[in-house]
């Protein structure tokens, strides 16, 4: 019989929903599908209901003061109540005694600032959400601050970015106790891409580049997302704008950010990315349905840009997965944003 590996999620008055049900739901579904033992509960500071920032109600099962005794993990969510929470010396206090007994420590979002107040990340590599790096940097010096990850591991203390990744961070928790495969049937159950962690920053190209580009584009930036196989050059995308390819060239690295080949390369790469991790295709049809053409031509993509191999992303642990006991953490490469 597997080990009970009891896990407190932490909430506070104004928390980010997700932040709490997305852990939840995946610790949840590790149960239903594989018999996991983890015994999941909400604590507060009292036993009063929760009021998140999207207006839901949580109701917590422990407050503070009552839950004690071992724990396997620890998660502190995150939201526009952390800075209440962060000035609370009894929530800290207790983040700080309930860390001590924990196998791993893990934080949501921006519950990175409460773990940081806790002392939790002095000396440590962490993470954020995407808007809130600088500030965590600036009042936690402290702290090695990387921007560009959906999660960080350092030691057994995890850091993940904004809202949905602390899907992709319970995810990652649950390959380490479980296996890759338990982690996968989850993901796709949740219809979620597993390993996000290993190779995407927090906002992917294309919604970086929908963020930066003009309405003009907009339907265009759409089109190429949809269109990956196709012939995606500087050419052919002036003519669908149409603008002169010099010309084109200019506006789009203008308005989006980047060159267009870079762009589209981003793309491809995300894309494969998923493919590889979420299906069964044959790496010759990846390439194929994301527009690299053949194996090769995407091999060099992904040694250039993210450092790795298509096929590490169908090996269990290859990409962020630390050796037995060892510190690391999970680096992104940013693509195109």
């Amino acid at each position: 019989m597997p080990p009970l590996r009891r896990i407190a999620i932490l909430a506070f008055d104004d928390v980010q929903s997700l932040d709490v049900t997305g852990p939840v739901e995946v610790f949840s579904l590790a149960v239903r599908l594989a018999g996991a033992r983890y015994e999941t509960s909400l604590v507060a500071a009292g036993t009063g209901p929760v009021r998140t920032s999207s207006g839901l109600t949580l109701v917590p099962d422990r407050a503070l003061a009552d839950f004690s005794g071992p724990l396997d993990t620890l998660v502190v969510a995150g939201g526009w109540g952390v800075r209440d929470a962060a000035r609370d010396p009894e929530t800290v206090a207790w983040v700080r005694a309930a860390a001590a007994r924990s196998r791993r420590v893990a934080s949501v979002c921006t519950g990175a600032f409460l773990l940081a107040r806790a002392g939790l990340l002095d000396g440590r590599r962490a993470t954020t959400h995407w808007s809130s790096c600088a500030r965590l940097a600036r009042e936690h010096p402290a702290v090695e601050v990387v921007t560009d990850a959906i999660y960080v591991r350092d030691g057994n203390v995890y850091t993940s970015a904004g809202v949905s990744t602390g899907i992709d961070l319970a995810l990652a928790l649950v390959e380490e106790d479980l296996g890759r495969r338990v982690a996968l049937d989850i993901a796709r159950s949740l219809v979620v891409y597993i390993r996000r962690s290993g190779a995407q920053p927090q906002l992917s190209a294309g919604l970086a580049a929908a963020s930066a580009g003009s309405a003009a584009l907009g339907p265009l930036l759409e089109w190429m997302a949809e269109h990956l196989e196709g012939d995606l050059s500087v050419l052919q995308l002036a003519q669908r704008a149409f603008l002169s390819p010099r010309h084109f060239a200019r506006v789009f690295k203008r308005e989006v950010g980047v060159a267009p080949g870079a762009y589209v390369e981003s793309l491809r790469l995300e894309r494969a990315q998923a493919l590889l991790a979420t299906t069964d295709l044959s790496v010759e049809e990846v390439a194929r349905q994301c527009g690299f053409g053949t194996v090769e031509t995407m091999r060099r993509s992904f040694g250039r840009r993210l450092g790795a191999t298509p096929g590490a992303y169908r090996e269990p642990g290859a990409l962020g997965a630390p050796a037995p006991g060892g510190p690391a953490v999970v680096p992104l490469r940013r693509s195109a944003a």
